[in-house]
């Protein structure tokens, strides 16, 4: 069946953002607000990125705030886009993922990426073994081993997590995820709000070499994107510069938590041409515009499953871009 707007999962991501003039604990009141406000709404995930050494990403310990939020909610799933495997021992995360499960049976999910999720001053202050992400494709293999039933008889168990259904995904942002996705039979997601550039060739790869496994028959895939939708293009033209100034931060190295909208903001046009290819797949506007992008971005990918970060200063606004999000994605049914 071909896959429209309409007829798609939508799912949100959060990096728990942390607002100029908020602290940590503040994100972490705002998440469970959007993930209660989600949940209502009817969609479908609610995933966090782990992120080390940001002024404005608290997600750092990311299977915290997974028990956190599925506590605070009862029927969204909740997981990881995702945990940075090389940063972490396979046992240790099959243990926590485990014990997640066990506490919120049939709603966490376990996504899985390669990259520190940090620059590499922080990734040695994490004891991450230089080498690991070579390893990842042995070291997914390794936590699957841990998760499966048949590992009752092995000298290392995972307890709880052994035999537990947790469904693993594979993350990405170059083709080479796509590859270990597609030989494992994992469901893939794509961080094309950020790496846009190869999500096609990512895609195609993925569906040309999949193997069906234990966990999956057929291919399935995600992509993230960036939305800000408002009620006029006006307020949310406004509203996304709190997003660009962000991305600009990542792009000059001068990080800093959310800045509030800016009317007076405006890129040179050498950052403006640079920051484009990052947010390629950044959809801004009112409701019109919002349905047209989106709608044609799905058309383009036919993505089994969209994925929505929105980078907006105010809560309020924030829950209003999710909300108008999903009366277009059921408008669209």
């Amino acid at each position: 069946m071909k896959k429209t707007f309409g007829n798609i999962p939508l799912s949100v991501l959060d990096l728990a953002v942390i607002l100029e003039g908020n602290t940590p604990a503040d994100s972490f009141r705002y998440s469970m607000r959007l993930a209660q406000k989600t949940e209502a709404l009817g969609y479908l995930r609610y995933w966090f990125a782990e992120h080390h050494n940001m002024a404005s990403i608290a997600s750092a310990a990311t299977s915290v705030l997974i028990g956190h939020i599925a506590g605070g909610t009862s029927t969204i799933r909740v997981g990881s886009g995702g945990i940075m495997l090389p940063n972490h021992s396979p046992l240790v995360i099959a243990e926590q993922f485990g014990t997640l499960a066990s506490l919120y049976p049939g709603r966490i999910d376990l996504g899985l990426g390669r990259a520190p999720g940090s620059d590499q001053a922080t990734a040695r202050a994490l004891q991450r073994d230089p080498t690991a992400a070579y390893r990842f494709p042995d070291t997914v293999q390794e936590l699957q081993q841990y998760l499966s039933a048949d590992n009752k008889n092995a000298a290392v168990r995972a307890i709880p997590g052994e035999g537990i259904d947790i469904p693993i995904w594979i993350l990405g942002s170059s083709t080479d995820s796509a590859h270990l996705a597609a030989n494992l039979g994992l469901p893939y997601a794509f961080a094309s709000h950020f790496a846009p550039q190869q999500l096609h060739d990512a895609f195609r790869i993925y569906h040309q070499e999949f193997t069906p496994s234990a966990q999956l028959s057929a291919p399935y895939t995600m992509a993230c994107v960036n939305v800000t939708a408002a009620d006029t293009l006006k307020e949310a033209q406004l509203i996304a510069t709190s997003m660009q100034k962000i991305f600009l931060g990542i792009l000059t190295n001068d990080r800093k938590p959310l800045q509030p909208p800016d009317a007076s903001f405006v890129l040179s046009q050498e950052i403006a041409q640079v920051m484009k290819q990052f947010l390629t797949y950044s959809f801004v506007g009112g409701p019109e515009e919002i349905r047209t992008g989106i709608s044609k971005f799905v058309d383009d990918t036919q993505v089994d499953e969209l994925m929505v970060v929105s980078h907006i200063y105010d809560l309020e606004a924030r829950l209003r871009s999710y909300e108008i999000l999903k009366e277009l994605h059921l408008a669209a049914n």
